[in-house]
């Protein structure tokens, strides 16, 4: 995983990691969609080898991910995020007028993170800006995609918007498990919007839906996460021996 593509210091972006061990699952008609389950935070700049684990009762293979001994994310063909209720985009102007609104703007718990971090500059990170959207709970963010899109960076701009939208501003959280189904890439150049909202939440974990739209509305892409809420202090990649790295 390239530094440049990291979420909190030292380790990857959730969402661009998740998208990039997604390229490795086998889809198919009736498992269009791909889930990804992070169990540690993803190291940068080292070496990583993907297994895939032979088919399941339900016919679908796992693709695991480990640093030397330790296992850091898995992959699994899916049915996918489901379509009931998911809200409709705003405009691109009700989105730039919401990315005003951006709490990250305030104070960010991972400032260094490619999508939404506030440390990056335009021409190596997202600079996504999630804002609530004027009397809704739902979230919006204003996107034109750069020449060098491709899946792995439509994973991570349907990541940290529902982060946002699940309150990851009064209580740091980091990508747990990410379902994603991406139909069809976003065009260089346009202006798309990206949808955020909360689907509820348990304890510790909160749950969140987000929608990548192009200006005509057609839905490019969709995803439906879990977020775990942590002390942001502690989130460092763990050493293949155990300890941290």
């Amino acid at each position: 995983m390239p530094a440049r593509f990291s979420g909190p210091p030292e380790s990857g972006n959730g969402g661009w990691v998740s998208g990039h061990l997604a390229q490795d699952v086998t889809t198919s008609p009736d498992l269009p969609a791909v889930t990804v389950r992070l169990r540690t935070p993803p190291p940068l700049d080292r070496a990583m080898a993907a297994r895939t684990v032979p088919r399941g009762p339900d016919g679908a293979s796992t693709v695991e991910l480990f640093d030397g001994d330790l296992l850091v994310a898995q992959a699994q063909a899916a049915q996918g995020p489901s379509r009931d209720g998911i809200p409709g985009p705003v405009s691109f102007v009700a989105a730039q007028a919401a990315g005003e609104r951006y709490e990250g703007l305030e104070g960010h718990p991972f400032p260094t993170c490619y999508s939404c971090g506030t440390g990056r500059s335009a021409d190596d990170g997202l600079r996504l800006q999630p804002g609530r959207v004027n009397g809704s709970d739902t979230y919006a963010c204003a996107w034109v995609p750069a020449d060098d899109v491709d899946a792995e960076t439509v994973w991570a701009a349907l990541d940290c918007p529902g982060g946002w939208a699940s309150g990851i501003a009064g209580r740091p959280m980091v990508l747990g498990t990410m379902t994603a189904r991406v139909d069809s890439l976003p065009s260089v150049g346009e202006p798309h919007v990206v949808m955020a909202w909360q689907r509820g939440e348990e304890g510790r974990k909160h749950h969140s839906g987000t929608a990548l739209y192009a200006a005509d509305g057609t839905l490019l892409a969709q995803a439906e996460a879990t977020w775990i809420a942590i002390d942001p202090t502690t989130i460092r990649p763990a050493s293949p021996a155990g300890g941290t790295a």
